[in-house]
């Protein structure tokens, strides 16, 4: 496994921006893609502390989330709040705002391990101001049960 030095000041400054909030962010790989010229894909892993949340964001990435322990609530703009539990998974495409992400309890910490695929050394988070939120998204879920 390859972290570039680049990927790992971008990985840690997203870190302390989310740590802010209480989660923990930790860099697991990151890949150049090279069947996609300037793209990379980047595996994380979250955990939220009980009664942790996210601000406002966006990815400008394709997210894929899978939830390993606790209960993660996520929304965004446009879509319904629902509450993952392990096993379930959730995506967020390059335009989707993430209006809501936090741990579902007050007491018990939740864990998921999230799939971006990005432009190369774009940023990992960006903040949305709430009043300038304006792309409508819809959620895709995947109750991973068949």
């Amino acid at each position: 496994m390859k972290i570039s030095r680049s990927m790992l000041v971008l990985v840690f400054l997203t870190a302390s921006t989310l740590i802010a909030q209480g989660a923990q962010v930790t860099p697991l790989m990151s890949k150049d893609l090279a069947d996609f010229p300037g793209k990379e894909g980047l595996m994380i892993t979250v955990v939220y502390p009980p009664g942790s949340s996210d601000p406002i964001h966006r990815h400008n990435a394709h997210a894929f989330v899978y939830v390993l322990e606790g209960s993660v609530v996520t929304q965004v703009k446009g879509g319904k709040e629902i509450t993952l539990t392990p096993g379930q998974s959730f995506y967020e495409g390059p335009n989707d705002i993430h209006t809501v992400g936090r741990n579902a309890s007050s007491t018990k910490p939740a864990k998921f391990i999230v799939v971006l695929l990005k432009n190369k050394g774009a940023p990992v988070v960006l903040p949305v101001n709430s009043t300038s939120a304006s792309a409508a998204a819809s959620p895709k879920f995947n109750s991973g049960k068949k």
